[in-house]
């Protein structure tokens, strides 16, 4: 349990797919709430599921409280039956740039065009190296949360 320091970009190509990309995984997820003050996730990620709970973000939008739990992939399946209307479906890929790791996010479905890149940091003002394909920081903006994409997705902007 603690504190995430995450810190959100828009990518403005797929070159990031010629970088180190080290993993590429198919993730679903739904949400048993989606209030900004208690986002319930269930997720399914590489045959294994999780349940998530994230608090509400600082002024920043870059810290919040994060609590993360592995669970059975069927136990996760039938928790996506309940979930609220609206299912997240991305590719997760995970480019290791120095000793930090982007994870970027390519949408799919009712959000497809849509790539975010998210970065954990260890402080808010902590130095990572830019590479070229990252855009501009949507960090706090809540309409590119998940959540909230799944409520008002990429394609009716």
């Amino acid at each position: 349990m603690g504190k995430e320091i995450e810190r959100k970009f828009l990518v403005k190509d797929s070159s990031f797919k010629m970088e180190e990309s080290v993993k590429a995984m198919r993730i679903t997820q739904g949400y048993l709430s989606s209030v900004p003050e208690r986002a319930v996730r269930i997720r399914i990620s590489d045959h294994q599921g999780f349940i998530t709970i994230k608090g509400i973000g600082d002024k920043s939008g870059a810290s919040r409280y994060e609590w993360e739990k592995k669970i059975p992939e069927k136990e996760a399946e039938e928790l996506l039956k309940i979930c609220e209307p609206g299912v997240i479906d991305k590719t997760r890929y995970n480019v290791q740039l120095g000793k930090h790791k982007f994870e970027i996010d390519e949408f799919h479905g009712d959000n497809e065009g849509l790539i975010v890149a998210e970065l954990e940091l260890k402080s808010k003002d902590e130095f990572f190296e830019k590479p070229q394909w990252l855009g501009k920081e949507v960090t706090g903006d809540v309409k590119y949360y998940n959540a909230m994409l799944k409520k008002n997705p990429f394609k009716k902007w």
